[in-house]
């Protein structure tokens, strides 16, 4: 039998739970986010395929979202609703013969055992529709970023393969950022180097890269355009490389005082979470949102690796000094990077 790698991913997860509990809202766009008032600061959590059809999507501002689609039903995050929903999903994934590695709330890759990999999928499928009532869709592919890219094409609710054989055929054309992988930033660069499709980079020289984008990332970029992943799946349990904490605030912050009060706060909870976790935080990242809607960051080194609430807060307040900007401010968020 052939080792192939499943990747399942939810369906409008958050979006779907909250129809188990609310059917009459099917078929209507739904938009998840904040305590579901649209008049008010925040922004999408989650949209259903209904809303998304708007231009509704996660990480918008849900005023946007309501410009967008004034006929949206908005609710309210409900985080313990989603964990107790997302627990029973991932326990219907760890009853199926697979190694299983959950890589966060609504999605998780399988490796299998077997010379049809479509009927696995479906057999998944089904699986976890008779244990939530919730829809997922199954990328196949021979490594994991082949099955992550190939969920892509496989929603809503289906299946869909992706190989060494059919990858350059079905991504070669498409712009870079297309790969799990590759962001917005990474693709203006290359395009500013001739390089704007996945054939393109499938296609260019390592060391060419390696010179221009760093002897790791530029040999890895081509690894990457060429369907090529070396991590395998791992039952171990996921570690958080990060955690962090943010406020929108309803009304802008004019006040600098008042911004690294805030910060300080913030800083309280993050501390907490890391002590939590039994780790250490080795790095703080400060998120500064001005009004309107401007994000910028900024990030410093702790001395040592700490998890003591005075040390990354006199990390967090040294990365908010690096802001030039002194503008009013609706949003702040501190992220501790830990250690390995």
């Amino acid at each position: 039998m052939t080792h192939w790698v499943l990747h399942v991913d939810m369906d409008q997860f958050i979006a779907a739970v909250e129809l188990l509990r609310r059917p009459e809202l099917r078929g209507r766009p739904v938009v998840v986010g904040g305590d579901g008032d649209p008049t008010k600061r925040g922004v999408v959590s989650t949209a259903s395929y209904e809303a998304r059809e708007y231009g509704v999507h996660s990480g918008i501002p849900l005023r946007t979202a309501a410009r967008r689609c004034p006929e949206a039903v908005f609710l309210a995050v409900d985080r313990e609703l989603y964990q107790a929903a997302s627990a029973k999903v991932m326990a219907t994934l760890h009853e199926v013969e697979a190694v299983v590695e959950v890589i966060g709330w609504d999605e998780a890759f399988l490796a299998v055992q077997t010379d049809d990999p479509e009927s696995s999928a479906r057999e998944i499928q089904q699986r976890i529709r008779s244990a939530t009532d919730l829809d997922c869709s199954v990328g196949i592919g021979q490594n994991k970023l082949q099955a992550k890219m190939a969920t892509g094409f496989a929603k809503p609710a289906g299946v869909f393969r992706l190989t060494h054989a059919s990858w350059l055929a079905l991504l070669g054309e498409r712009p870079t950022d297309v790969l799990w992988g590759i962001g917005s930033k990474t693709a203006k660069r290359l395009s500013g180097m001739g390089i704007s499709t996945v054939l393109e980079l499938a296609r260019a020289d390592p060391q060419a890269l390696a010179a221009a984008v760093g002897p790791t990332t530029g040999p890895w970029l081509v690894r990457l355009a060429q369907g090529r992943d070396s991590a395998t799946v791992t039952s171990a349990p996921h570690t958080a490389r990060s955690t962090s904490r943010e406020t929108t605030f309803q009304q802008d912050l004019e006040d600098w005082d008042r911004v690294r009060h805030e910060i300080s706060v913030l800083v309280g909870h993050v501390a907490e979470d890391v002590a939590d976790r039994q780790r250490r935080a080795v790095r703080v990242v400060v998120k500064v949102r001005y009004a309107p809607f401007v994000t910028l960051t900024h990030g410093r080194v702790l001395t040592a690796p700490s998890a003591d609430v005075e040390a990354i807060e006199q990390a967090a307040l040294a990365a908010l000094d690096a802001f030039s900007s002194r503008r009013p401010v609706r949003l702040l968020g501190v992220r501790a990077e830990l250690e390995s």
